[in-house]
């Protein structure tokens, strides 16, 4: 949506008009899943060209595709934000929308999801199916999700159709059944064709266009057994009960029926047909268009998100009706150099239309440096996207994914609706930020810039958290990983702001290291009244976690009750402070004043005060300190077969592992433990390296030890 490749791409591809405004039945929201590197973005490219969007397909390698619209997208070769591109196919509205595949951008991938009806679930023929490809999975998976498998990349060598829809089987669970077979050229390399299994229909491409026939007896006789299984497992889902046991007798079968079950199937999400689809030739690029237009669901059949009010007062639920309150929900947000703030929107409820008000809602995100926030706005234009260009729309009804502009308060994640009735839609799941990266500016002039920077950036990334903290005076910004801290920097340096990057503080304490007895004097005379405060105190260390205790013993009135509370103030500042020139502040320990001495003129609450800190100070000197670093109570969650890993690499962090158990909502197993803070700075690295990208973590203050 925002960003350009340079003149000479965007001359090259320049948008094709926007599709017809259409009803939610003719509607079709598609996200591209899959591991970063097994083609999502070719995949689009060449769909886009087969749907006659584009002269020829882009290129990952030259920078030239629609989707991958951000610079640094561009500059890494991988998609690094949704990308959403609209079209025309047989009648229907197609929205592709292109996810990153990085483990650090689940939070975008999310977004995707929350934008389609479907996925197509994107695998590359030649590197198999890793922890990363099965995670992905079971993301769509925990939305309700249907799905398509494409094997893409056939081309390339040790490409093996069958050897990847086998492992797809394994690992993906039921439901998943070969549909489009690839057919090889003479050399073994090249995809030319497709055979379809359901209609026994070969699509050649040997000659770069497209030529439909019937397979001759051999490729039915190799086939025969995979389309009995695909068969088999369709008709078992079919709402003719008999048609499985007519199957089963060799009765012949309408094949219209078969087709209308294996969409059906689809649609509901019990089966996972699997294509080849190659697109380099374009073999497979004219099945896969008509399959999302006849078995993918329209958003009339994927439903709508929970909805309240800002409030959090219930509202009735959403339905995908043009005419019902309008419900949209920003699932991308970025800046244009032209337009300012554009957002990517997806119309669940009424219809959404150019210069009219809405109100714009955004709550849960305070602990994410988001506060709550309810603006009213008017909409500035409607637009279809097609990458980074857009396309002015009459109307957005239901079901539809389009930009708006200039809606300055709105950030991804929040919800637009009528100022008359507003709403607020559920959000997403977000991955919790783990992974701290310290910035500061490079001179003063940078800190407004990056401020700014910080506002924008935030307001587009809703998994970023910007932490101020008082402890260490760092700014601090919490990433998912290592890969989202880079595209975090990289986006900041690319607005202009020269950054730092100091090494992030761990905020120490100190506690004392035995009791101790100590005095503290503070006699000051001049010309006038003087100062005169004499405090004893006792010290002694605490268990971890108790904090400051202040008592007082005085016997005889040695020092005024009314002094009391002015010793503790200047005992809990000075501990605040810390005793030593480091500034540690010293914590833990019990703080006993037993005597002093007083003046009749010249003592004063400043004077005590003063003395309280002088003491403990002293006394601080004389038990002498240890240093305490803070911890953190872990829970670490991973698939079972990573246990071992997660335990040896805990163990090199001088954590406390207090015991596994499974989790009673799925086949992995929870480690807890405790872990000082400073081996966590690097841990959300650390655990996708030993857990294949498939382990998560959410840690806790669990106070200060000694270090």
């Amino acid at each position: 949506m925002a960003g350009r490749h340079g003149s000479s791409g965007d001359a090259r591809r320049a948008a094709p008009p926007a599709p017809p405004v259409r009803p939610p039945a003719q509607v079709r929201n598609v996200a591209v899943v899959g591991p970063a590197g097994s083609g999502k973005t070719t995949l689009v490219e060449a769909l886009l060209a087969r749907a006659g969007a584009l002269p020829r397909p882009g290129s990952v390698d030259e920078g030239t595709t629609v989707l991958d619209t951000d610079e640094v997208a561009v500059r890494r070769r991988h998609s690094v934000t949704v990308g959403a591109a609209s079209v025309d196919h047989a009648g229907t509205t197609v929205t592709l929308l292109d996810t990153p595949g990085l483990p650090d951008l689940v939070g975008d991938l999310r977004a995707g999801l929350r934008a389609a009806d479907a996925a197509l679930f994107v695998v590359g023929g030649a590197g198999g199916l890793d922890a990363r490809t099965t995670q992905l999975w079971e993301e769509c998976a925990a939305v309700g999700m249907p799905r398509a498998v494409v094997v893409s990349q056939l081309d390339r060598p040790r490409a093996d159709f069958d050897e990847t829809v086998a492992l797809c089987q394994r690992l993906l669970g039921d439901g998943v059944h070969p549909l489009l077979l690839p057919l090889h050229g003479d050399d073994g390399s090249e995809v030319v064709g497709v055979l379809d299994l359901v209609r026994l229909r070969l699509t050649d491409w040997s000659s770069g266009a497209p030529e439909r026939r019937t397979p001759d007896d051999e490729h039915l006789r190799l086939v025969a057994d995979l389309r009995a299984d695909l068969l088999e497992a369709v008709i078992s889902e079919s709402e003719d009960e008999t048609l499985l046991d007519r199957y089963l007798a060799g009765e012949e079968l309408d094949l219209d029926v078969v087709v209308q079950d294996v969409e059906r199937a689809l649609a509901r999400g019990h089966f996972h047909p699997v294509l080849a689809v190659s697109p380099l030739t374009g073999a497979g690029t004219d099945d896969l268009l008509d399959l999302l237009v006849a078995g993918f669901p329209s958003p009339l059949e994927h439903g709508c998100p929970p909805v309240t009010r800002p409030d959090g007062s219930p509202a009735a639920p959403l339905e995908c009706d043009p005419e019902g309150p309008l419900a949209a929900e920003v699932v991308r947000t970025a800046t244009d150099p032209y337009l300012g703030r554009v957002s990517l929107v997806r119309v669940f409820s009424g219809t959404l239309r150019p210069d009219t008000a809405v109100h714009v809602s955004g709550h849960g995100g305070e602990d994410r440096g988001h506060p709550d926030h309810d603006e009213d706005e008017r909409v500035g234009a409607v637009s279809s996207p097609f990458g980074s260009a857009l396309r002015p729309l009459d109307e957005a009804p239901a079901g539809t994914v389009c930009a708006v502009a200039r809606l300055a308060s709105a950030e991804t994640g929040d919800t637009l609706s009528s100022p008359a009735d507003p709403l607020l839609v559920a959000p997403w799941d977000l991955p919790e930020p783990q992974h701290p990266v310290a910035v500061a500016a490079a001179t003063r002039s940078d800190e407004d810039r990056l401020s700014a920077a910080l506002q924008r950036l935030a307001a587009e990334d809703p998994a970023l958290r910007v932490e101020r903290r008082a402890d260490t005076g760092q700014l601090l910004l919490w990433c998912v990983g290592d890969t989202h801290a880079e595209l975090v920097l990289e986006r900041l340096r690319s607005r202009g702001v020269e950054l730092e990057t100091p090494p992030v503080a761990v905020a120490l304490r100190e506690t004392l290291a035995g009791p101790a007895r100590a005095t503290g004097r503070h006699v000051k005379q001049s010309g006038g009244h003087g100062q005169y405060a004499v405090v004893v105190v006792e010290v002694e260390p605490l268990p971890p976690g108790s904090g400051v205790v202040f008592e007082q013993r005085v016997v005889g009135g040695a020092v005024p009750s009314q002094f009391h509370g002015s010793v503790e103030k200047g005992v809990r500042a000075q501990a605040e402070r810390g005793t030593g020139a480091d500034g540690r502040p010293l914590v833990d320990v019990r703080v006993v004043l037993v005597d002093g001495k007083a003046h009749a003129v010249d003592s004063s609450d400043a004077a005590f005060s003063a003395a309280g800190a002088l003491a403990l100070r002293e006394a601080a000197a004389a038990a002498g300190t240890r240093v305490l670093e803070p911890w953190a109570a872990l829970e670490v969650e991973v698939p079972a077969p990573f246990v071992g890993p997660v335990m040896s690499d805990l163990a090199g962090r001088r954590a406390y592992v207090s015991g596994s158990e499974p989790d009673p909502e799925g086949d992995r197993v929870v480690v807890r433990a405790e872990v000082p803070e400073a081996e966590l700075l690097t841990y959300a690295t650390a655990l996708r390296g030993v857990t294949h990208g498939t382990g998560r973590f959410r840690r806790s203050p669990a106070g200060y030890r000694l270090g």
